[in-house]
């Protein structure tokens, strides 16, 4: 790998530890850092339509433990009700309720708001590009972690002369 793309990736990795320090206490001062996967289930629910537990785990990037405990409290609140599995009745769908879409919508609506309080200042061809970059950089977190989910680690690779990047 060239010195150069070593230089962009250590730069990148700590705008990437800033981003998750601010995105944190983002959470924080919106007393939101408590119930951060609840909310990334319910979007995806409102987002994707009906899931079993275990695909929206996956899909999530999440522990099923987690996701179980993060879906009672959601049925608790009404915001996500299960329905039987038309398929095979001993499974369970999730399904986002009325309130649980005005939930998603209304955070999506304040998140939407600060973000383009930020951005109001930068040129519409620099805020174009962040979304184009941005975009692009999780798609490739998403593509490595993939592999990696596949049994493909940098380690195993480098074993198998695969590469992972």
């Amino acid at each position: 790998m060239d010195e150069s793309t070593v230089r962009t990736a250590a730069a990148l990795g700590e705008e990437i530890s800033r981003f998750n320090r601010m995105m944190t206490a983002w959470k924080h001062r919106l007393g939101q850092e408590h119930n951060f996967a609840e909310r990334i289930l319910l979007a995806r629910l409102v987002r994707d339509g009906e899931r079993r537990a275990t695909d929206l785990a996956a899909e999530s990037l999440l522990d099923l433990s987690t996701v179980s405990r993060q879906v009672r409290s959601l049925v608790d609140r009404g915001l996500v009700e299960r329905r039987p599995d038309p398929e095979d009745r001993r499974g369970a769908l999730l399904a986002a309720t009325e309130a649980g879409r005005a939930a998603v919508a209304e955070f999506q609506r304040q998140r939407d708001a600060e973000i383009a309080g930020m951005l109001q200042h930068w040129a519409p061809e620099d805020r174009e590009a962040i979304v184009r970059l941005f975009g692009r950089l999780n798609d490739d977190f998403a593509e490595t972690h993939a592999r990696w989910c596949a049994g493909r680690t940098p380690a195993a690779a480098a074993r198998q002369g695969v590469t992972t990047a």
